[in-house]
């Protein structure tokens, strides 16, 4: 073929395969045919490549997590090894061939794109106007002090003119905030629901918008500068804007009328989820070449056009998080730092020196204005160090800007390794400080861990009670009902109605005492507020009820349980146990989510914590105007303990309620008859009034063995309407010597496994109380 250039012509041979070599014939092949071998083939080349990125990325994840460093840090590295500066030439050859490269880098850019359109469905704009002040304030002054700084430090001290334009493209990435890399950083550090996480994610958002818009005007002053601000320059701005408005005025409008038309709870039509994955793709690389750089705008102003959280964003996220996430955006990482060609930088040419120094110098600046106005405000000085920290990280949006400049010749090879190293160190250090900085737990220090026995009788006893699903409002509303909410012994419920994050980045709390019922979050708790309204209602005096809503990833839900109970100064968290049953006694549900979470508050709470099994035969809220024959049976099984001196205290509590007859049954072995210690002289100091009570019935069990022990239990099931029990981890003693091996559930102990067993016949109710230890 025939390349012209002017009048001259220049040969140029080229040899293709036909058909093209892609699928093999598999490795043992090659042991039979000598002239035969598998990686001259495209499809293994490119699966042995992917499996080395993977291999090598866990490989040495394994061991840098354990210094606090990030995915991202072990992502690069497998990139470094993979690279052409340490990958021997013959190998590079094989598995770096053209057609590898082509297709990983387009696995990549499709992972990219796929990450900041799902940033963009995953971002609440609504958010930018409700951020607090100081965040607001933060938000400002972490981006114009260093912009300026930045900008002012390059014209003045930048000597070439073709390094200064250079370094003037690149100086909006030292000093920006990317909303994404921040929400990745907290999620990865288990920290996005603390107080800290809450202000770093506040801040991060108004900061990402301001970093975006200064990117944007640096971009078009320095055209102007450059003096190529032509005619179809202003064509290709005009045309960008026409495509992000008919995003907003057209397409927007259109998704909002889909989620209108789909009824509440309901999948919306995947009509509608296969159209905006047609217009994600076309806005990829169907609109015009001249406009390809400016595509991931596009991309990223239709994810933001996308209506948030269910139906329609949480679909979306749901559908391509995993694989995105998962599969491709790692492969993106690893090969930006692919394109590396020597390990060492090259700290002889000019432009790596300038772009060394005025990165570090401004994220310094970045960093001292973060810390100064955070100390002014006398923030603890460990965690404005840790939000100072936050801000300042660095991430794959950034390693994307130097890789996307690489590639258009807009950076020489060494300076993008120097940026490669300005992210890494990013990236990296700003976790391994932050651990060392901040710690969520600190905020438990000097608290005296509360428990029901130190509550007075006539003192408010606060309670936290938690809500997943509507059937849990019926189970928790009952049992508080027989808790004796009278004006003698009043009990203060905040009700917490955890909701999970779905499709949306930012997670919420939401105080409905201080919100309008316009705000976001309203809807998905009217139900459960409306309930207890009616039940304070109907106990005026006795019961006041407070109501929140976290709508947070559930592997965060604890730390908002626990912030409540720590602020409310509650003595008691309710958490409904994971299993549900029919209101005939078959097993209805399992939800092994909240399972995990009733562990995490279990080991983290700040005081007592109650599991409500629910059999579905709590009787219905019995009044003081009720019928003398209505009344609630009880039953407390004591074994002995801190736990069931604790349940017991909770059960006392309910007998003082006239509507409420308790039975307090205690089992003791033979063996232990006639035997005196500390722990038996506490139990029956807690006892003693339990045994000459008349409103309380007191049943002594001797039994020889954890049998013994059953087929009493088993007796009981069916003539108590709720049944309190002690978890007692780990605790072994005659009593229930031999059950701890059939134990499915360690969170409510050895009894509580007991009845909420399968094969429990009875439908009793069960609730099953920890004291938690002081530390």
């Amino acid at each position: 073929m025939n390349n012209i250039t002017g009048h001259r012509r220049y040969p140029i041979e080229t040899c293709i395969w036909v058909p093209p070599k892609i699928n093999s014939a598999g490795f043992l092949k090659e042991f039979d045919d000598n002239k035969y071998k598998w990686l001259d083939y495209a499809s293994p080349r490119l699966q042995l490549l992917i499996v080395l990125i993977f291999f090598l990325t866990q490989g040495s994840h394994y061991f840098l997590k354990r210094l606090g460093l990030p995915l991202m840090t072990s992502q690069i590295i497998a990139g470094v090894l993979l690279s052409e500066s340490v990958l021997p030439k013959s190998w590079s050859q094989v598995l770096m061939s053209q057609d590898n490269v082509q297709l990983l880098s387009t696995l990549g850019e499709f992972g990219f794109t796929f990450f900041v359109f799902l940033s963009g469905v995953k971002m609440d704009l609504s958010m930018v106007t409700r951020v607090g002040s100081k965040a607001c304030y933060l938000a400002i002054i972490s981006i114009l002090v260093p912009m300026l700084y930045a900008m002012s430090s390059i014209l003045m001290f930048s000597n070439k003119q073709k390094g200064l334009t250079s370094i003037l493209y690149l100086s909006p990435f030292f000093y920006m905030t990317s909303f994404p890399v921040i929400h990745c950083l907290l999620t990865e550090l288990k920290i996005l629901n603390s107080e800290l996480g809450r202000l770093a994610h506040s801040t991060a958002i108004i900061a990402d918008f301001l970093s975006f818009f200064s990117g944007v005007g640096s971009f078009f002053a320095l055209r102007a500068i450059q003096g190529i601000l032509r005619p179809g320059f202003f064509l290709e701005l005009l045309s960008v804007s026409f495509l992000i408005f008919v995003v907003m005025v057209v397409l927007r409008p259109v998704m909002l009328l889909f989620v209108k038309l789909t009824p509440e709870g309901q999948q919306v039509n995947q009509t509608c989820i296969y159209a905006i994955i047609v217009v994600f793709l076309m806005s990829m690389r169907v609109i015009p070449e001249g406009f390809n750089k400016y595509s991931l705008i596009v991309i990223y102003v239709l994810g933001l056009a996308v209506p948030k959280g269910p139906p329609l964003g949480s679909a979306l996220v749901e559908k391509f998080e995993c694989i995105a996430s998962g599969l491709f955006l790692p492969i993106f990482v690893t090969t930006c730092s692919m394109r590396l060609q020597r390990l060492t930088p090259n700290f002889k040419n000019e432009m790596v020196k300038e772009h060394v120094v005025f990165a570090t110098t401004t994220l310094l600046v970045k960093f001292l204005s973060c810390l100064g106005p955070l100390l002014y405000k006398k923030m603890h000085k460990r965690d404005a160090l840790a939000v100072s920290l936050l801000l300042c990280s660095k991430g794959v949006i950034e390693l994307a800007a130097y890789t996307f400049m690489s590639d258009g010749k807009m950076l020489s090879p060494e300076v993008f390794h120097a940026g490669l190293m300005f992210v890494v160190f990013g990236a990296s250090i700003v976790p391994v400080l932050l651990r060392r900085f901040y710690d969520p737990s600190r905020k438990y220090a000097g608290y005296q861990i509360r428990r029901i026995m130190d509550a007075k009788l006539d003192a408010e006893l606060q309670i936290v009670t938690c809500i997943h699903v509507p059937s849990n409002v019926t189970s928790v509303i009952n049992m508080l009902n027989i808790s004796n909410p009278t004006t003698e012994t009043p009990l203060a419920i905040n009700v917490l109605h955890l909701v999970k994050l779905s499709g949306l980045a930012t997670p919420i709390f939401l105080s409905h005492q201080k919100r309008s019922k316009r705000l976001t979050g309203y809807s998905y708790s009217e139900n459960v507020i409306l309930s207890f309204k009616k039940f304070e209602g109907n106990h005026f005096g006795a019961v006041t009820s407070n109501a929140f809503t976290a709508i947070c990833p559930p592997e965060f839900m604890h730390d908002d349980i626990c912030t409540l109970a720590l602020d409310k100064l509650a003595s008691l968290i309710v958490l409904p146990f994971h299993r549900t049953w029919y209101i005939d006694g078959t097993l209805e549900s399992e939800d092994h989510t909240i399972r995990n979470l009733n562990l995490r508050v279990l080991e983290k709470a700040p005081c007592s914590v109650g599991i409500l099994i629910d059999h579905g035969n709590i009787r219905r809220p019995i009044h003081s105007d009720a019928p003398a024959e209505s009344y609630s049976n009880v039953a407390m099984l004591f074994f002995g303990g801190n736990d069931d001196r604790e349940a017991l205290t909770l059960a006392k509590r309910m007998a003082r309620n006239k509507k409420v007859r308790l039975t307090v049954a205690q089992f003791i072995s033979k063996s232990d008859e006639g035997e005196v210690d500390w722990e038996k002289i506490l139990d029956s100091e807690v006892l003693r009034d339990a045994k000459c009570s008349e409103y309380i019935n007191y049943i002594k069990h001797v039994v020889n063995d954890g049998r013994g022990t059953v087929n009493v239990v088993h007796s009981m099931v069916n003539e108590f309407d709720l049944i309190i029990v002690g978890r007692r981890y780990n605790i072994e003693d005659p009593q229930t010597s031999g059950l701890k091996e059939w134990s499915e559930f360690p969170e409510i102990g050895v009894m509580g496994d007991l009845l909420a067993s399968k094969d429990l016949t009875g439908k009793c109710s069960v609730l099953v109380v920890q004291q938690q230890h002081k530390t």
